[in-house]
């Protein structure tokens, strides 16, 4: 294939998707310090840690459920430090919520204030979520997912072009060897001309970090596309789909749903006898989700299986009525390709290697944004340059004709 074709992929490519890249860099930027953010905009929301004994999973249900009425418990999370999230809607035939997550504390279950996810935010406990959904589907749930869907997966195909258009070109004949003639496409002359500073930004830049790039755009592929990624990884790994990527029909029960206080035993009992089974260590729980559309109870805690600084993602699904375990989900050491897929993620959450990495992700989110400029520019410069040769191919022939009548009128 002529490199000339690679080079007009890498063109496009890049401009379909630079403005969607420069979003996702910066808003990824501000992510990376998610919970130190949340925690100086709303420290009402989010104010650390105290000692206490914290409330259970179901205790913390009933609490929202009555300051809420009309209301229903979705979800608990108790990942956040000195807050439990508790997810919420509307019951059968009571008025929408104006919120979508009610945040309690987790030691005496009083109300630290409310939160909506989706929508233009209305207050300063909206805004990281909005940053969120805009990192996440462009603040536009269905649509906004496939669109940045189609970047991840453009974005990881042509992280092989821009590498392979790093090389030297086949062709070049010089007595250098490969690796001398590659020597450029890492370094940025910072005393040459502007144009050719944002090109070797742009090159080396990507070289550099080339390795990441495709990480953040691999996992961003399973984040978006999870059914592709999980058809992909299944053609050379061990991999089950996460259940929030199934397409399983709800489960037909005419049984009532068992209430939070049981739901919360009987993912207890599962998840230790689960523990006894497989060898690991629960550390602590994290959440209690209820799938009601699927029929299913989620309990989720953290393991000695999970690598990640914070939370943690060993969980069990069982069914909400017969308490039956439907799947154990271990983010390590099950499965080689979820082994593989919670590396991505935790990489791609900035939730390993403490602080030094989340820095790093921080800064990588800039530069992500700082290639889709500059490789704009360049196509600007290019194409600039393209106009003003082609208008002087055009007025070459008006030119010589008005210096022929020039001369004529001189020898007359």
């Amino acid at each position: 294939m002529p490199r000339a074709l690679f080079v007009w992929m890498h063109r496009w490519a890049g401009l379909a998707m630079a403005g969607f890249l420069i979003l996702v860099g910066l808003t990824g930027s501000l992510l990376a310090f998610w919970l130190e953010i949340n925690h100086w905009l709303t420290p009402e929301l989010y104010p650390g840690p105290r000692a206490g004994i914290e409330l259970d999973a179901a205790v913390l249900a009933r609490r929202a459920e009555s300051l809420v009425p009309g209301a229903q418990v979705r979800t608990v999370y108790l990942g956040y430090p000195g807050s439990a999230q508790i997810g919420m809607q509307a019951r059968d035939g009571a008025p929408p919520l104006d919120f979508e997550y009610i945040h309690l504390d987790p030691i005496d279950g009083h109300e630290l204030g409310r939160v909506t996810w989706h929508g233009l935010p209305s207050t300063k406990n909206d805004i990281m979520p909005f940053v969120y959904g805009l990192h996440m589907y462009l603040a536009m749930s269905g649509i906004g997912e496939w669109i940045l869907g189609a970047v991840a997966l453009t974005w990881t195909l042509d992280c092989f072009v821009g590498f392979y258009l790093t090389l030297p070109a086949g062709g070049e004949r010089s007595r250098k060897g490969f690796f001398a003639r590659w020597k450029p496409s890492w370094l940025v002359k910072l005393k040459s001309s502007f144009y050719r500073i944002n090109f070797d930004l742009h090159r080396a830049a990507g070289l550099w970090l080339w390795a990441m790039l495709l990480v953040f755009a691999w996992s961003s592929v399973f984040f978006t596309l999870p059914n592709f990624y999980t058809r992909a990884t299944q053609l050379v790994l061990d991999f089950e789909a996460p259940y929030w990527a199934w397409k399983a029909p709800p489960r037909i029960d005419a049984r009532a749903p068992m209430e939070w206080e049981d739901a919360q035993k009987t993912g207890e009992r599962l998840m230790e006898a689960q523990a006894r089974r497989h060898g690991f260590a629960i550390e602590r729980p994290l959440a209690l989700y209820h799938l009601r559309e699927a029929g299913l109870y989620e309990y989720r805690v953290r393991s000695s299986r999970d690598i990640g600084d914070k939370a943690g993602s060993t969980s069990i699904l069982f069914d909400s009525r017969s308490g039956e375990l439907t799947t154990l989900s271990l983010p390590t050491g099950q499965r080689s390709g979820t082994t593989l897929t919670t590396w991505l993620v935790e990489l791609h959450t900035a939730n390993i290697f403490g602080l030094p990495y989340r820095i790093f992700v921080c800064a990588l989110g800039l530069i992500i944004a700082m290639l889709s400029v500059t490789g704009v520019y360049i196509w600007w410069k290019k194409r600039s340059a393209r106009k003003l040769r082609s208008s002087a191919v055009t007025l070459q022939p008006a030119l010589a004709r008005e210096r022929y009548l020039l001369r004529r009128r001189s020898s007359a």
